[in-house]
């Protein structure tokens, strides 16, 4: 039986035992009522409304019962009565809206309420789950609610260390996150209809303090022609609207100590967050903060005591305005602030702290936007953006660098400072629905950003070490001047959901683009369909084909002006080997004829995809639902990084061309479960395949350069993991417990074995680390302490519990002596350590 079998073969047991907990705890549930209340969104993606009273009248005698949504919009009513109920959902500045049912006995009902402007007349009908069909033909998104956040074991709260759960995402040995095969920087991060990533590389290196997310969303497929600039996936973060009630939460605010042969030495991880808001002006303006502190020592497993830590420090606050102009006005305003600073950023088994660099960043961010409905329907939502990004990382000291059989040493080579602005601003319009040969939502809109920065990167030699230390290669460097580059890029799209009638949905769109630098224009189409054959869509077919074009990156703008490197070759006996090669750094345009004649200042292509997929959907009981998907995607234009050796006029260049290329594929199976109320589990299967240029632009720069460039290849790609299951879910025990388990097992990653001077050895990502298996908990209990100015009648509560990352301890290794020539090569090594924290907040 394979690792990975039998991986599968221990979850079970876990799984089986959650299942008779929750089992046990509601054995004697007879009749409930659950669902969520939302709103429409600018984008016409749900928003859930905080706070909003439902009313349950069942006219059997009995008074009206009470409930109000908490921060994921959701509610509950137990032991509802049997007979006809009506149920009204109600929120300050949202038209009420009520349902009729017939209870029968031992059943439980689910019903969601989407609530409109309060001045916006729209009749309201039960019409059971048919609007998941008529509200997007295009797969729906993966999404984690605040609730969720809350409960997922992480020894960071981050929105990064989330989107693990996430299917076809993951994450690389060395941090990074790939989305749907693609890399993080060809996708893109959007708070709040506004993009939330770095100006230059395009990381998702912009936090945003989890206790103010709304929901996180990842969409593979996303079809709508609104989105554009980005080639990988979308991620978006909607964060909690300002709440119309003063409120306020503390989190984690006992650090966590450290021990080392029974005596302490010190705090592992501070992370104390505070969240407060309520309304400034009852009615009309209302405020919420959201401070998060971030101090964490991360030791790793392979170097000595204390020598071994990567260390962050910084903050973030996250601060929202919203003001009601009038009852279909809203203006919304937000300012994020995040300095951070890393020591020994990339420590490993192999990386020691002398070699090491550190990274720092300074920005803030802030957006306003204005949302204004007519009275008719329509809407329209303009904004603007401005984000400034301050960045640098510096090495440990002046000493040539060494690149051994056994890792690095020396200090690390390269340092660099970058200063980067982007300013976006937008507008969208939906108009009315209207009717003709079925039902269309129309809307239109356009954006346009300007991104730019300046700064200068300086390195000092790099030299490459045989196993007996002697010099095999020195790589030295040539200042080649300032760095600074600037895009303007803009777009003009319209989308239509088009409802044929209760069977099929269409959503079909286009987008045409410019760029100043990249293409000047393209226009790409998108189209997807939704087809159910019975009038309740208990079996929804899905499919989706569309072309997406990406951006530039700055760095990619302004390549010519890297330092240039400077290769000499060494025998044994320390003598040069031929003369020192000089590469000049060039942009080379794709397409036939000499090298000389496609030399260009600026790259002038983007990134394209072409993505489809095809999914069924088919919803097994009222708890229960299934979902089979394919996708399938192909990137072209990509920017890849070549070394030519004597090409024109025995001249050497480092040249960067988008003649890079990627294919993906994936399926996967999921199936979600809602066994009992306030019980979720979600279980999911992927396979795929990944495929592509090895360096790429962000893999040689992206966050730290590469010391070493061998020549491009196509290969197996570095995130690509054929076979991954992951599980999670939430489910509420006995005695008020709640437990949040998270398992995940997956084939290694790869890696590719090299030689003395650091060349590829056989097939690149050829070989692999063993399987990775991790079992992460979270498990808490809410009760009531006594607390000056807090009565026991109050709903502040205080929440006591444990979680544990990487439970059982396997050795999930991250390293590997990948020199053929090292004594210790094929050795794994910097294994990945259990770490367990306290759970201690005030929530209400």
């Amino acid at each position: 039986m394979s690792k990975f079998s039998e991986s599968i073969r221990h979850f079970s047991g876990t799984l089986l035992l959650c299942g008779l907990l929750t089992g046990l705890a509601f054995a004697q549930e007879t009749r409930s009522i659950r669902g969520t209340v939302t709103t429409r969104g600018p984008n016409r993606q749900s928003v859930f409304v905080t706070g909003a009273s439902l009313v349950l009248d069942c006219h059997a005698g009995t008074s009206p019962t009470v409930a109000t949504t908490d921060n994921a919009g959701s509610y509950s009513f137990a032991d509802v009565p049997v007979g006809v109920c009506r149920l009204t959902a109600s929120a300050q500045g949202f038209q009420a809206a009520s349902k009729d049912i017939d209870t029968k006995p031992r059943q439980n009902y689910e019903l969601d309420f989407q609530l409109n402007l309060e001045t916006v007349t729209q009749r309201v009908e039960v019409v059971e789950h048919a609007d998941n069909l008529l509200a997007e033909s295009s797969a729906p998104a993966s999404n984690l609610r605040s609730d969720q956040l809350e409960s997922l074991p992480m020894a960071q709260q981050t929105f990064r260390d989330a989107l693990r759960v996430v299917p076809g995402v993951v994450r690389t040995t060395d941090g990074r996150l790939s989305i749907r095969g693609a890399a993080e920087t060809q996708g893109t991060l959007r708070l709040n209809s506004v993009e939330a990533t770095d100006p230059v590389t395009g990381s998702f290196s912009i936090p945003v303090p989890t206790d103010a997310i709304q929901q996180l969303s990842v969409n593979k497929a996303p079809f709508d022609a609104a989105y554009g600039e980005f080639s990988g996936g979308l991620t978006t973060i909607e964060t909690k609207p300002p709440s119309s009630d003063w409120n306020w939460k503390l989190s984690d605010f006992l650090p966590s100590i450290r021990g080392r042969a029974g005596h302490w030495v010190g705090y592992s991880e501070a992370a104390p967050r505070l969240t407060f808001g309520g309304p400034l002006f009852p009615g009309k303006l209302n405020f919420l903060e959201a401070f998060q502190y971030d101090m964490e020592k991360t030791p790793v497993r392979g170097l000595a005591w204390p020598r071994n830590e990567t260390k962050t420090e910084g903050f973030n606050s996250y601060t929202g305005l919203q003001a009601f102009l009038s009852p279909r006005h809203v203006l919304y305003a937000d300012v994020n602030v995040f300095p951070r600073r890393i020591q020994f950023a990339n420590i490993t088994a192999l990386i020691p702290q002398p070699a090491s660099s550190d990274y720092g960043q300074r920005g803030m961010s802030g957006s306003l936007s204005d949302f204004y409905q007519f009275s008719s329907g329509a809407f329209l939502k303009t904004g603007v953006s401005y984000t400034r990004f301050d960045t640098r990382a510096f090495g440990q000291g002046p000493a040539d660098m060494q690149v051994t059989p056994d890792g690095w040493a020396g200090n690390f080579f390269n340092q660099w400072a970058r200063k980067s602005n982007h300013l976006e601003g937008y507008s969208l319009f939906q108009f009315a629905s209207k009717n003709w040969h079925g039902h269309h939502d129309l809307r239109i809109g356009s954006d346009v950003s300007s991104r730019s920065f300046t700064g200068r990167s300086v390195s000092h030699p790099v030299q490459i070490l045989r196993r007996d230390g002697s010099l095999a290669e020195r790589v030295a460097f040539q200042d080649n001047g300032p760095l600074g580059a600037s895009i303007t890029e803009g777009g003009i799209f319209v989308q239509d959901h088009w409802a044929l009638d209760s069977h099929v949905g269409i959503d079909i769109g286009g987008r045409l683009t410019s760029q100043t630098i990249g293409r000047s224009a393209a226009f790409v189409p998108r189209l997807a369909v939704a087809y159910s054959p019975s009038k309740i869509p208990k079996t929804i077919l899905r499919a989706g084909v569309g072309f997406f074009d990406g951006r530039v990156s700055l760095l990619d703008a302004d390549f010519a002006h890297n330092p240039e490197r400077v290769v000499s070759l060494f025998d044994e006996k320390g003598s040069t080997v031929g003369t020192p090669l000089t590469f000049q750094n060039i942009y080379v345009a794709n397409g036939p004829g000499p090298l000389s004649s496609r030399i260009r200042r600026h790259p002038d292509q983007s990134p394209r995809t072409f993505l489809t997929n095809v999914e069924l959907e088919r919803q097994l009981s009222e708890s229960s639902t299934f979902r089979l998907t394919y996708i399938y995607s192909r990137t072209r234009n990509l920017s890849v990084v070549n070394p030519l050796f004597g090409n024109i006029g025995g001249e050497s260049f480092l040249t960067l061309s988008n003649s890079g290329v990627s294919r993906y594929h994936e399926i996967e199976a999921t199936f979600h479960l809602q066994p009992v109320r306030r019980a979720d589990l979600n279980l999911s299967y992927i396979w795929s395949r990944t495929r592509g240029d090895l360096d790429t632009s962000s893999e040689i720069f992206v966050p730290f350069e590469r010391p070493v460039i061998q020549p491009n290849v196509f290969g197996v790609a570095p995130s690509d993991v054929p076979n991954r299951f992951v599980a999670w879910g939430t489910f509420h025990l006995p005695w008020s417990l709640a437990l949040g388990p998270v398992f995940d097992v997956h084939t290694g990653l790869p890696y590719s074995n090299v030689d003395v001077l650091q060349n590829y050895v056989g097939q690149p990502n050829g070989q692999r680390f063993p399987t990775f298996v991790s079992l992460d908990t979270r498990i808490y209990r809410d009760m009531h302490l006594p607390l000056p100015g807090v009565n026991r009648s109050s709903r502040r509560k205080v929440r006591l519990g444990l979680y544990s990352v990487n439970l059982t301890n396997h050795r999930n290794y991250r390293d590997v002596f990948n020199n053929v020539t090292s004594p210790s090569f094929g050795q794994f090594v910097g294994f990945e350590h259990r770490v367990n924290g306290f759970v201690l907040e005030i929530v209400e």
